[in-house]
């Protein structure tokens, strides 16, 4: 990872995901392994050190960056932040791919 602040999330092992990003789902039986791309794509758009921390311990660096290449949507900004903080090219995202084809340029 290339943002300091990321990379200090084995510091903070306590980190819990804000419950209100998912305010649309009943959390009495959600499943935070099953539900893995949703709660990625809600911490890159609506979330603070401290949802980014909890979702690096509970998925790993790793489980993260797969779940953002096969998010289907992300805004121009959050697409350009996890492509250079995770270091993963456009082309393999799904969200640009998706917005290449709408837009049939690839320039963001």
């Amino acid at each position: 990872m290339h943002f300091i602040y990321l990379e200090d999330y084995k510091k903070h092992p306590d980190a819990k995901i804000n419950l209100a990003l998912l305010w649309e789902y009943d959390l009495s039986d959600f499943d935070f392994q099953q539900m893995r791309n949703v709660v990625v794509q809600r911490v890159i758009e609506r979330g603070w050190p401290n949802d980014w921390w909890a979702a690096l311990n509970m998925y790993g660096e790793k489980g993260v960056k797969e779940a953002i290449k096969v998010i289907p949507y992300l805004n121009d900004k959050d697409m350009n932040f996890v492509s250079r903080a995770f270091n993963i090219p456009f082309s393999k995202m799904k969200c640009y791919e998706k917005k290449k084809t709408q837009a049939g340029q690839g320039d963001f």
